[in-house]
């Protein structure tokens, strides 16, 4: 079974600052930092910072738990699948106002961006994300205190073959800058029936 060594992770678009130890990551994002292709608002970006992990291993579930005090419309955090510009996954919350927010997940597929969401408090500063693999399959759930997890959605992407880069991500589409905190990360067995 993969085991998450930070030994073995990479950055894509390293942060300024970022922070890692034994229990934690915290990364600062920088303004104007995003994950996003083509769909209705025409823009590419391609330069949100992620902390990524490489696997071969086709049944795996991957759980974090994520903590931010995001303040600017679209600051984000959560977790991620990148194989390239136009082949990825993103999912988390969203920041809109001090009401709501969007617990949302997005699939890039041939460079076409989606984005699916739901809108929860504004108060909500934390959240569980299990993403589960079945070979070119995968699972995204969402859990408030990481005991009880609820679907959010079932996906495929194309450009998966048999390697996968999976692992964290955090940025401020806007003018912003917030700290993202992710602990209590585990990478186990396949926990999707």
């Amino acid at each position: 079974m993969l085991n998450f060594n930070f030994k073995e992770t990479f950055w894509i678009n390293k942060p300024r600052k970022f922070e890692i130890n034994k229990n934690r990551i915290t990364i600062t994002t920088e303004q104007n930092t995003d994950l996003w292709q083509r769909t209705y608002y025409g823009f590419r970006n391609d330069n949100a910072p992620a902390l990524l992990i490489k696997t071969d291993e086709k049944y795996f579930s991957f759980t974090v738990k994520t903590a931010f005090n995001s303040k600017k419309q679209f600051d984000q955090c959560g977790v991620v699948i990148y194989q390239d510009s136009d082949n990825w996954f993103k999912s988390s919350i969203e920041f809109e106002n001090e009401k709501y927010q969007r617990l949302g997940s997005v699939v890039t597929n041939n460079g076409f961006s989606d984005w699916a969401t739901t809108d929860i408090d504004g108060c909500i500063k934390s959240m569980y994300y299990r993403l589960s693999r079945r070979d070119s399959d995968f699972c995204i759930e969402n859990s408030l205190d990481g005991k009880t997890y609820m679907q959010m959605r079932i996906f495929h992407l194309f450009k998966v073959n048999d390697e996968i880069n999976f692992g964290i991500y955090a940025c401020s589409p806007a003018n912003s800058s917030f700290d993202a905190v992710f602990s209590e990360i585990n990478v186990s067995e396949c926990l999707w029936e």
